[in-house]
């Protein structure tokens, strides 16, 4: 795979989120669910966006999604952003519920549309960071 000769800005792990990224290495997709109260969250965080509990597990997600909303960028903005243009930043309903950012990829950026179901995939940016993206499902 052909990288540009900028990287754009990569995820940092942290205590929170260091499971999420190490799965994503994996090629696995992993969110966290609320022993407390039964709800899924994303992004990952020490405490449940529900009902401020903090029995979070993690769990293999479906990879399924729909778009919620979207814009394709014909602008790159920064340097590791400028080979990739026209790239598509989509918010996604994952089946299990929450929305996460993410990019829209393998398709042209002008046939997204809101409502259409997508899949994970993975995206292997460097040795250590692998970024979870959707494509058409």
């Amino acid at each position: 795979m052909t990288r540009p000769s900028a990287l754009p800005p990569l995820p940092r792990p942290y205590q929170d989120t260091a499971a999420y990224w190490e799965a994503a290495r994996e090629h696995r997709f992993i969110i966290q669910k609320c022993r407390d109260c039964g709800e899924y969250q994303f992004y990952p965080r020490g405490v449940c966006s529900h009902c401020l509990g903090s029995a979070l597990d993690w769990e293999e997600a479906s990879g399924r999604a729909e778009v919620y909303s979207f814009s394709v960028n014909y602008r790159a903005p920064h340097p590791g952003f400028a080979e990739a243009t026209p790239f598509v930043l989509a918010l996604v309903t994952l089946a299990e519920g929450p929305r996460m950012m993410t990019n829209i990829v393998d398709c042209d950026p002008e046939s997204v549309r809101i409502g259409m179901a997508v899949t994970v995939t993975f995206d292997d940016v460097t040795e250590e960071v692998t970024l979870p993206k959707f494509r058409p499902a």
